[in-house]
């Protein structure tokens, strides 16, 4: 068995010293190396959490306008699926809820045709969910809520 020693460079000791030389690291290693003075950063860091914060502000109010329009679905939905009406609704057709005597009753008959209290306007998915289309001015979802969890 034969050992191989390293090669050694006869030109340049430096370059076999098992350390990194001095002017390859990333500090300074000498007094007549360039001062290394710390950048302030405050101005930098202000500015990014700035930044930051107003895109996080604008994507929480983003969601909870999304939130509300979910919540507001399915409160409608609700609305829907607990009043009467004797028929099955067919998916793609329009349909008027109405509050009849104090009940919500569902119909066929648009607003102009029957003088009852009109509540909305919805269209039936074919995901079984109620889509609104017109809601009456007088009516508010969210009043409803407040009344109806509070009884």
């Amino acid at each position: 068995m034969t050992h191989i020693s390293p090669v050694l460079d006869p030109i340049d000791a430096a370059l076999q010293a098992p350390e990194p030389r001095g002017n390859y690291l990333p500090y300074p290693v000498s007094r007549l190396a360039a001062k290394i003075i710390p950048q302030d950063l405050t101005s930098f860091k202000s500015r990014g959490v700035s930044r930051v914060e107003r895109e996080l502000q604008q994507e929480m109010v983003e969601i909870q306008e999304r939130y509300m329009e979910v919540i507001d679905a399915f409160n409608w939905n609700k609305l829907i699926y607990e009043s009467h009406f004797g028929f099955e609704p067919v998916c793609g057709e329009v349909y008027h809820l109405y509050e009849v005597e104090g009940k919500r009753q569902l119909s066929m008959i648009a607003p102009e045709e029957w003088h009852q209290r009109w509540v909305g306007s919805f269209r039936l998915n074919a995901d079984g969910r109620w889509q609104i289309e017109k809601a009456a001015p007088s009516f508010s979802i969210r009043d409803w809520v407040q009344t109806y969890v509070a009884s």
